[in-house]
């Protein structure tokens, strides 16, 4: 398999979810100003929605949408224990989570990564981010992960979001069960390999 991704964004989730499984996969980087690859194609012709993650099956096969590939990693490798068994109520449970992730935080934070976004805007939609993280500081304060005992695909998209915190100048301080969260995430040995090589230079 090969993921597309750009480093510190969305694709994140999905390099610490194939990190985390064990599998056998390559990545290659994206510049998303020009849309070219780190090995010479027009990201376009893999992706044409133009942005990342996407990944390339050994099919051929190319699969988007950061939710989707989180779910399909996570399926690939049932030992890890990555997301549950398919119909059981655990598995439903990681999904909620992940449509809650998209939809409730990650969308939330798009206009403030948009220069153009007007003040009034960006101070409404960070106002609703900040709602949102501390419903999730209070279901995290009897609990390591996310779902059940153990790190699934839903907490390497949490972790992601919460990584952007700094950029988006929200204090993690304010809620300590995330803070506390994101520090046991970041820990997390695969973790630490992404972070590094997403850092690396070309």
């Amino acid at each position: 398999m090969q993921l597309y991704y750009a480093p510190g964004a969305c694709s994140l989730a999905s390099h610490i979810a194939l990190q985390e499984s064990g599998l056998p996969y390559q990545t290659v980087r994206v510049n998303l100003r020009d849309k070219k690859t780190s090995d010479g194609k027009d990201f376009n012709t893999v992706n044409p929605k133009g942005y990342v993650p996407a990944l390339k099956l050994d099919n051929g096969e190319i699969l988007t949408e950061g939710s989707v590939l989180l779910a399909y990693i996570g399926e690939l490798q049932p030992t890890r224990q990555l997301i549950a068994a398919s119909g059981t109520l655990e598995n439903y449970r990681v999904r909620e989570w992940l449509a809650f992730i998209g939809t409730e935080l990650h969308k939330t934070v798009g206009p403030l990564f948009n220069p153009k976004t007007p003040e009034a805007a960006r101070a409404m939609s960070l106002e609703a981010f900040k709602g949102r993280l501390r419903y999730v500081d209070g279901a995290l304060a009897d609990r390591q992960f996310l779902v059940g005992d153990h790190f699934t695909v839903a907490d390497s998209y949490l972790f992601t979001i919460l990584s952007w915190s700094g950029h988006l100048q929200v204090e993690l301080g304010e809620f300590p069960h995330l803070k506390a969260y994101y520090e046991r995430i970041k820990a997390r040995p695969a973790v630490q390999n992404v972070l590094k090589t997403e850092a690396a230079p070309v």
